[in-house]
């Protein structure tokens, strides 16, 4: 049961599992529109995991010297888990720099640590950033998704396929959370290998990294959920 809850938390703790790496997209390409340059901020999720408490997660986006820092992490009575990555953005592109992660269930855990030279795409981390950044610039559907490639915390090879699920007159829905109501893109994604698995997410089209909700599922069961809570912007005003 600990390793069940380890590889559950682990998963959306990990920004949800996902990298886009160089992106290899299938499809279209990008639409000429810039994507959102990212802004500091500080949110709180609420994680259910079934057969589990319930856990808050921390998530920081800061920023340092030339690059940017990602940090996740809860912690509860029986585990506590963290994983942060550093990354760089030129442009529209964003390049990983170090990735670590760490969990304890019972007092017995592990951790990682991926350097530049270790993640030939993104980190599952850095790709929660990526991914947020990215959707809604790009024509990936259900019918025609994109291909999603990534490295998980060991850095073996994930490969994914995910798309944008489209609303009638294709402009941001809105959801609301326990931190209010907000626009929103939602974004599913499926594992190629596994394609009983389906992970959807919901981000704010203007706050790069920022998740208002995600919902695990597997063999249409949910696994675990995630929903905003809180949510500080630093230095500005919440949308």
């Amino acid at each position: 049961m600990a390793n069940v809850f380890a590889r559950q938390s682990s998963r959306l703790l990990a920004g949800l599992g996902l990298s886009l790496a160089a992106l290899g997209l299938s499809g279209e390409a990008l639409a000429a529109d810039t994507f959102n340059e990212p802004r500091p901020f500080e949110a709180k999720y609420r994680l259910e995991v079934r057969g589990w408490p319930g856990a808050t997660i921390t998530h920081r986006l800061t920023k340092e010297d030339s690059h940017w820092l990602s940090d996740m992490r809860f912690s509860i009575t029986v585990a506590r888990g963290q994983e942060f990555s550093r990354f760089a953005i030129n442009g529209d592109e964003t390049q990983a720099l170090l990735f670590n992660s760490s969990y304890s269930v019972l007092g017995v855990g592990d951790s990682y640590q991926l350097n530049e030279s270790d993640i030939p795409s993104l980190d599952r981390q850095t790709a929660l950033f990526d991914l947020s950044r990215r959707a809604g610039h790009e024509n990936c559907t259900e019918i025609a998704p994109c291909e999603i490639e990534f490295v998980d915390q060991k850095g073996r090879d994930e490969h994914f396929q995910y798309y944008v699920n489209e609303t009638n007159d294709n402009a941001p829905d809105t959801i609301r959370v326990p931190a209010g109501e907000f626009e929103a893109l939602q974004v599913s994604l499926i594992d190629i290998e596994k394609p009983d698995r389906l992970l959807q997410l919901h981000f704010h089209p203007d706050w790069p990294g920022l998740i208002l909700s995600a919902v695990y599922q597997k063999e249409g069961s949910r696994e675990t959920q995630l929903t905003l809570t809180n949510f500080n912007p630093a230095g500005g005003t919440t949308p």
